[in-house]
């Protein structure tokens, strides 16, 4: 266990000092420049963290593999017998910096927004260049964002459970996330108790991480007076093409080279196989969809518990923003106290919330003599508890917005609290609370982490089953599975963006 702790804490630290890095560069990219098609960029550089960790560290061993079928096709191959850089520790750190970059991203980029444009204008006015302003004004104002972004990247690098099992099993890399995997699946007398204990251990680490962001935040944030305001966009000049291009590859680099190579995989009639006109196939398609009960049963079930768990968290969430927002003082104490902890549940590892669901269920309820173990309704109360927090968070924001005049009015008018929830309250913020139960499906819908530990036979999930084809060697399959998530997540994700027009600033991350 010490090694396996030694390895989580290193890699987690590395990789999300390297993607705060990353992310905070493009943000400022983005966010302080005028390169063109900034939507668009946003859009891509935020799509790898809707895309299964697993799904991508499949992706990226067929990219550069010696038996991946694009290099083979493209004839830059290496010699047989090679070994597959990306088992190694460098390769699992490179992965989950890449994977957590959005999230450094997403936090400077939403700090950048917040920026007041007067002070930059003030500094350039009195002659100070771009190069001074950036690190005289705006870096020390987005330093909070900088912390949050790596304590974010931390927790998630902790807990990933995809990355951590297809890259660091081969490569001999143990960390917790895998640790609390092969001692739930060993079935020793102990088997729960050593189980919780790491689970916690992860939990501890996790929250330490997040009360030390807090307590940076309290102690070094500084604050801004001012509505937000159009972003800077200092001009860039004869650098902005080279600056464009720059982006633009890596950025190409990240999706379509992985994407690419997952693709050739499903497509050829055999893992290391080369691709060219004669050996392409639709059969693993066939297979994972029409052939197999097990892949297609897969779909279905995680179609319905990511679609119940999205709808289900949407009216909780307007319940629970009315109540923080409208209710009384103990009614808003409660809703308060409800949105903490899913906030903390968010926090956690979805290891440690399916660890936390194991032993709550794996007795029959009492009195009902009914169990939930080896069924989807655990897995659907897990979702509940891991994802209330995501879509939460958009609902509270529309609420600030809605004048509470609104609901005085119709209480006085003698509306009782269904009626000014179901005719005011809920359509007022029903496309925010779209928006969110949208991002909660595309989360659940691609998850591996918390139904890793807690899927059985007939309760299959798709990010479960791609794990389980990857692991058992069936690497077509697992690639024509991936693809077709990936290709849902691409379409989900633009049907995000055209509902997310009629929602509150920042509820659609990229626009």
């Amino acid at each position: 266990m010490r090694r396996a702790l030694f390895n989580s804490l290193e890699s987690a630290a590395l990789s999300a000092l390297f993607a705060t890095i990353a992310g905070a560069a493009l943000a400022l990219l983005v966010g302080l420049t005028d390169i063109r098609a900034k939507g668009p960029l946003a859009f891509l550089i935020l799509l790898p963290l809707m895309i299964p960790p697993h799904v991508t560290a499949i992706a990226w061993l067929q990219a550069l593999g010696p038996a991946s079928p694009l290099l083979l096709a493209l004839g830059l191959a290496p010699p047989p017998g090679s070994p597959n850089p990306m088992h190694s520790a460098a390769g699992l750190i490179a992965l989950l910096s890449a994977q957590h970059a959005p999230l450094a991203f997403l936090t400077v980029r939403a700090a950048l927004r917040a920026l007041p444009r007067e002070m930059a204008e003030a500094a350039r006015l009195a002659g100070a260049g771009f190069g001074r302003v950036l690190f005289r004004i705006v870096l020390p104002l987005v330093a909070p964002a900088l912390l949050a972004g790596f304590a974010l990247s931390f927790t998630a690098a902790l807990g990933n459970f995809g990355v951590n099992a297809i890259i660091g099993i081969p490569a001999r890399y143990d960390t917790l996330p895998v640790l609390i995997w092969r001692r739930l699946t060993s079935f020793g007398p102990d088997m729960l108790g050593s189980v919780a204990v790491i689970a916690l251990l992860i939990s501890l680490v996790a929250l330490g991480a997040l009360a030390f962001q807090l307590f940076a935040q309290r102690r070094f944030g500084a604050a801004l007076s001012g509505p937000p305001q159009p972003p800077l966009a200092q001009p860039l000049g004869r650098w902005r093409a080279p600056a464009e291009a720059a982006t633009w590859l890596l950025v190409g680099a990240t999706l379509i080279l992985p994407l690419s190579a997952l693709l050739a995989t499903a497509l050829s009639p055999t893992y290391g196989a080369p691709l060219n006109a004669e050996t392409v196939t639709l059969r693993h398609f066939a297979e994972i969809l029409f052939r197999q009960e097990a892949t297609a049963r897969a779909f279905l079930n995680s179609t319905l518990i990511a679609s119940a768990a999205a709808l289900l968290i949407a009216a909780l969430a307007i319940g629970l923003g009315h109540f923080m927002s409208r209710g009384g003082r103990a009614a808003r104490r409660l809703a308060s106290l409800a949105a903490g902890q899913a906030e903390i549940a968010y926090a956690v590892p979805g290891l440690v919330v399916s660890v936390a669901f194991i032993i709550a269920f794996i007795r029959p309820l009492p009195l009902l003599g009914v169990s939930l173990y080896n069924t989807l309704w655990i897995i659907l109360l897990a979702y509940l508890a891991a994802f209330l927090a995501i879509g939460l968070k958009p609902v509270l924001a529309a609420f600030a917005a809605v004048d509470p005049s609104l609901d005085d009015a119709a209480r006085v008018s003698g509306a009782g609290f269904g009626r000014r929830l179901l005719r005011i309250s809920a359509p007022l913020v029903l496309p925010a609370a779209a928006s969110g139960a949208l991002l909660v499906f595309l989360t659940a819908y691609n998850e591996v982490t918390v139904s890793a530990l807690l899927w059985s036979s007939g309760a299959e999930t798709i990010g479960a089953t791609i794990f389980n084809l990857e692991d058992g060697g069936a690497t077509s399959l697992a690639a024509a599975m991936a693809a077709v998530t990936v290709g849902a997540t691409a379409l989900l994700m633009l049907a995000l963006d055209r509902l997310g027009r009629g929602a509150p600033p920042g509820v659609v991350p990229w626009r």
